[in-house]
């Protein structure tokens, strides 16, 4: 049985698009050069935010309402960019079947700004009510939104401001037919709004297609995710509610603990994870993924290592300011598994020093260190502790205090791993409180033999196993 490729794997699931696959300061979208939405270390300490986009009558409300019925036992705020037209002048309201309501001029996106950016700081905010047949947004009370755990930004056009998109966790964007859309149009201005089916069409032509393939349709290549058939895709929608739900639990711990680090979640990374956590993914391709998302931990860990400014001439004789990297740096791997973790780090960082450290495992909770070789600098050495599992946390607390016993400061060490149960989080982060602890994912916990769940199993028999590339991992057993 072949492996399937992360992007197979992930659009067989109700022809869900997962679009700008993308490795956070590794590779950029094909799209364009749209950068990371919300830094790792902010992202835990505000709202997860999610924008929905898509053409008028695309079912965007209809996802959104779908999403918040799921997350019952979430704070979920929903707020919507038709709250944010301008006011019309008198001029404006004599020739209002000239005017675009659709243009992105014809939103107050200042205004809109402001209140995302008071949401995002805890704070309560006042959401006007436009009147579509006054177009006014001050004839009506506004709505009071008090500050929740998901915020839900929905309309037509909150992907075209790239400071919008810039509040955003993650980026919807539905995708429905044309004729599909101009159908529900007219059913609902006709039955709801009680106008001429004639000028529905008129303004379709006129304002609403040219403004769909000018401004909408472009902005489709920022989504981390696109929806076909809005909300009939019920099978999407509960991927994303379930993707959603995991980097909540994660935005939990990471209020907790303010030295454990995750890094923010694409759907490329969720595809790594898919493949190295498939029981039936061969060794080749264990090893191949697991490199690359071991390649982003490690990068993302040394981004959090202390620089110094630095200007350099470059060749067209300009001076450039920049940071020189930190020189007094080693890896320690936890044996066996740890030492997956080298060859990345020794690919990032040239002839760095890499010591060993070998603790053996007796019983649950019993841990025995029995080996243990180490740089004789290391107390002036920041240090990249390697293990690809925190489960427990028992081998990281033995590694990390017999770092500590040599003289390595307690804050120049990282501890770098792949996945993190809460457990083991909390077990280190109480008792070395500050080292920092960075994951590429939370686990759901650990079973009733002490074991990561959902997991990757024993990554070091699956890492360093047998040599024959199509010798698969057997399923445990029921």
């Amino acid at each position: 049985m072949g492996t399937k490729s992360a992007v197979d794997l992930m659009e067989s699931l109700s022809e869900v698009h997962f679009s700008g696959f993308h490795m956070d300061g590794l590779e950029q979208r094909k799209a364009g050069t749209e950068q990371p939405t919300t830094s790792a270390t902010d992202m835990y300490k505000q709202p997860f935010v999610i924008g929905v986009a898509g053409g008028a009558a695309s079912g965007k409300t209809s996802v959104c309402d779908m999403i918040v019925q799921q997350l019952h036992d979430q704070r979920v705020v929903l707020v919507n960019q038709d709250s944010f037209y301008h006011n019309l002048t008198e001029e404006e309201l004599t020739r209002v079947q000239d005017y675009n309501f659709d243009h992105p001029e014809a939103f107050d996106t200042e205004q809109l700004l402001r209140v995302m950016d008071k949401l995002k700081h805890s704070q309560a905010v006042d959401i006007p009510k436009y009147d579509f047949k006054g177009y006014k947004n001050d004839v009506f009370p506004a709505r009071r939104v008090n500050p929740a755990d998901v915020i839900i930004l929905e309309g037509i056009l909150v992907f075209h401001d790239p400071r919008v998109r810039a509040l955003m966790n993650m980026k919807i964007f539905v995708d429905t037919d044309a004729d599909v859309r101009l159908a529900r149009r007219i059913k609902r201005d006709t039955a709801d709004n009680a106008r001429e089916i004639g000028a529905v069409l008129d303004q379709y032509s006129k304002f609403v297609k040219p403004a769909f393939d000018d401004f909408i349709l472009p902005t489709k290549k920022y989504a981390d995710i696109i929806i076909p058939r809005g909300g009939d895709n019920h099978v999407a929608i509960d991927l994303i509610v379930q993707h959603i739900r995991t980097k909540l639990g994660q935005h939990d711990l990471c209020k907790i603990y303010p030295n454990l680090y995750v890094i923010q979640s694409t759907f490329q990374i969720r595809g790594m994870h898919t493949l190295i956590r498939d029981s039936q993914t061969t060794k080749h391709d264990f090893v191949f993924y697991s490199d690359r998302l071991i390649r982003l931990v490690v990068e993302h860990g040394l981004g959090h290592l202390p620089f110094t400014e630095k200007q350099v001439i470059t060749p067209t004789g300009s001076v450039y300011s920049g940071v020189d990297f930190c020189k007094r740096l080693c890896g320690v791997s936890i044996i066996r598994s740890g030492e997956s973790m080298e060859n990345a780090l020794r690919a990032c960082c040239k002839g760095i020093k890499i010591g060993k450290i070998l603790i053996h495992r007796e019983g649950d909770n019993g841990q025995q260190l029995i080996y243990e070789k180490l740089p004789n600098d290391i107390s002036d050495r920041h240090v990249l502790l390697l293990d690809p599992i925190l489960g427990t946390g028992n081998s990281a607390v033995q590694a990390i205090s017999l770092l500590l016993k040599k003289g390595v400061p307690e804050s120049n060490i990282i501890f770098l791993n792949l996945v993190s149960a809460p457990q083991g989080v909390h077990v280190v982060c109480k008792r070395f409180p500050r080292i920092k602890i960075l994951t590429s994912e939370i686990e759901i916990g650990l079973n009733e033999d002490f074991r990561v769940i959902p997991g990757m199993g024993e990554f070091g028999d699956r890492y360093f196993g047998t040599d024959n590339d199509d010798q698969q991992v057997v399923p445990p057993s029921q």
